[in-house]
């Protein structure tokens, strides 16, 4: 399922029972939802939720900065010939990988910045550090788009939300919106393996991602969603 569609129907579902449950819905809830709609897919470099963290400039900066450092290499006499050759070779040739590569490494060098000089978004940066370390050495549809990964989210929002101002519904906000996510993409052909090893798919192939049914099937379940937004945040007394 598209980028879009999960964050249109994860956010609308999980705002929309926790209004329905008499949750708080406050600021940070809504935006931990949001950003837990898109979080499965933090393991695909070309999902919306890592181009818009990662976006085009930046891979163009990475690349321009690497074969400069190649350069720099070469004429800085670091190391004798030819092992200045191979080095600034071995610099220069990572701005050549496919934009998939650049993100995960861009990915990595941002986790690195987190933990490094962050600390004063501690535990958030700790947090955001680790879940980009992992999103960019696990294959798409892994672990991600477990239900372990449902449960961790959930227990790192419930453990660091106590100590914030209206933080009490954050891990419930997350953890729905997250398992939303997964159950939307159970509809498709492709399904998720929710508690691996175990062999067991869940998949009700409905759909494939990017055909013209797979497109009538997100609109449908959009459609829906908005409708149940309307019911509960519109028309409920």
């Amino acid at each position: 399922m598209m980028g879009k569609s999960h964050l249109v129907i994860s956010t609308g579902v999980t705002l929309s029972a926790m209004s329905l449950l008499g949750l708080e819905i406050s600021l940070p809830a809504v935006a931990v939802a949001v950003v837990s709609s898109l979080l499965p897919d933090i393991d695909e470099p070309n999902s919306l939720l890592v181009r818009k963290a990662v976006p085009e400039f930046l891979l163009r900066i990475l690349q321009v900065s690497l074969i400069g450092a190649a350069i720099y290499l070469y004429f800085a006499g670091i190391a004798a010939p030819p092992w200045n050759i191979a080095l600034a070779l071995l610099v220069g040739s990572v701005s050549f990988l496919p934009g998939r590569r650049l993100r995960h490494l861009v990915m990595l060098l941002i986790a690195l910045a987190l933990f490094a000089f962050a600390g004063a978004y501690e535990p958030w940066n700790y947090i955001a550090a680790c879940v980009l370390v992992v999103a960019s050495v696990v294959p798409h549809r892994g672990i991600t788009h477990t239900l372990y990964a449902v449960a961790g989210w959930g227990a790192l929002l419930y453990f660091v939300s106590p100590g914030m101002n209206d933080g009490g519904s954050l891990w419930i906000a997350g953890s729905l919106s997250y398992g939303l996510h997964l159950l939307a993409d159970s509809l498709t052909q492709r399904g998720i393996t929710p508690l691996p090893p175990l062999p067991l798919k869940l998949r009700l192939k409905l759909m494939s991602t990017g055909t013209k049914k797979g497109n009538a099937v997100e609109k449908v379940c959009v459609m829906l969603t908005l409708a149940l937004v309307v019911y509960v945040f519109v028309l409920t007394p």
